[in-house]
């Protein structure tokens, strides 16, 4: 197991590692719950007279959301509470300055580490630490940190090369993330443990049953993930279309069609497949459709039906545990967000021990007012969380446990 910054000494000089990689809207970076966790473990690390030195990402080279940190500066010392200072150098000459510069109490937020040549680099982890990046930087800090749970799957520099020269720590946001994202394989419980999945990728929710097989009773799909379950027991669900995101459909169907259908005749029914699916219509009013009903078209189905819901509120409410992994529907389109609102409400009306997360599933809470203190985790990770969830190693846990 690693350490964490409850093993750390008071006053020192701590390198910390964060994700606030956010969406990029006009230009204008834009705030998420990331910020307000990572604020919390930086407030009380300063209440302890910390120095801290902070390292992130924003985007990739090319996209439009690779820009500068200084306005993450500016948000994370909103949800702080304190200044923030943007250094915009990683580890050039401007950057060792300010680390020089920093006392207890102070923060900064050095220059987006993917703007160095070496953060991306395809090395091991022994070789991401001989890095000038990691030697430049390491001699100056008593600590490093990582409280970047959502990128602990990625082996870049800023996540792996530096516990391999420094006294490393788990942040608290990590600690907590590991803690809720790995508990349905790692606790006992003596009733029902149901898990919930969708979103767009078949082997990923195929990989979470499997690893997951002995824990969890019961297996709710929805999403492209649901429609290619049941493309499999013959009904004519969604078609790409060349308007539309390729591959949501044919190519899954494709890669996934042998294996869906023999986790169907392994799991039989263990696995709840949606009854009716909505649509909009050419009003643009939404519509339900029973499954039975369907003549296959184009990939328009965009959420579970009101049948569905139903049908998989009765598993929620007798369980003891439940976990969510993916949206049943487009839920940032209030009109096919039912599902997905309709299942997470159910957890939170049961006594239940929850967890929800992958990618922007637990964002939906906050979104439809379900209320947040319901649920004893809401995971701020998206393929990190979907690594625990399969069982696969985590790059920046292997290093902090190294």
């Amino acid at each position: 197991m690693f350490e964490t910054i409850d093993d750390l000494d008071d006053q020192q000089r701590l390198l910390m590692r964060i994700d606030v990689n956010a969406p990029v809207d006009d230009g204008e970076v834009q705030d998420n719950r990331r910020f307000v966790r990572h604020a919390e473990t930086i407030s009380e690390l300063l209440a302890n007279d910390h120095a801290i030195a902070l390292m992130a990402h924003q985007g990739r080279p090319g996209r439009d959301t690779f820009v500068t940190l200084e306005q993450h500066a500016d948000i994370l010392a909103d949800h702080v509470g304190e200044s923030v200072e943007y250094v915009p150098s990683t580890y050039g000459e401007e950057a060792l300055d300010a680390i020089d510069d920093l006392e207890s109490g102070d923060v900064i937020l050095l220059e987006n580490v993917r703007m160095t040549d070496e953060e991306l680099a395809d090395l091991t982890p022994e070789e991401h630490g001989e890095t000038e990046f990691v030697q430049t930087l390491a001699p100056e800090f008593d600590a490093y940190v990582n409280d970047g749970y959502s990128v602990a799957h990625r082996a870049h520099t800023s996540i792996v090369g530096f516990p391999q020269v420094m006294d490393s720590y788990a942040g608290r946001v990590m600690a907590d993330e590991y803690e809720y994202n790995t508990s349905v394989e790692r606790r006992e419980f003596d009733g029902k443990v149901t898990m919930v999945l969708g979103g767009t990728k078949a082997e990923d929710v195929i990989a979470a049953m499997e690893h997951l097989d002995e824990k969890v009773d019961q297996f709710l799909l929805g999403g492209i993930v649901g429609h290619l379950f049941q493309r499999a027991n013959g009904y004519e669900i969604g078609r790409d279309t060349p308007e539309g995101p390729g591959g949501l459909y044919d190519d899954n169907w494709e890669a996934n069609e042998e294996t869906i259908r023999e986790v169907i005749d392994e799991y039989g029914d263990r696995i709840s497949l949606p009854v009716d699916v909505a649509r909009e219509d050419e009003n643009g009013e939404r519509v339900t459709d029973r499954m039975e009903s369907l003549q296959g078209g184009p990939d328009e189905y965009m959420d579970i039906g009101e049948a569905t819901i139903d049908a998989y509120r009765p598993h929620v409410e007798e369980s003891e545990a439940v976990l969510v992994k993916g949206a049943l529907g487009v839920f940032e389109i209030e009109e096919f967000s039912y599902g997905t609102r309709g299942v997470l409400q159910a957890v939170a009306d049961t006594d239940c021990f929850s967890v929800v997360g992958g990618g922007d599933t637990s964002r939906s809470v906050e979104m439809y007012d379900i209320g947040t203190e319901h649920f004893n985790h809401l995971s701020i990770a998206g393929g990190a969380y979907l690594k625990a969830l399969t069982g696969e190693p985590l790059a920046a846990i292997e290093a902090l446990e190294k």
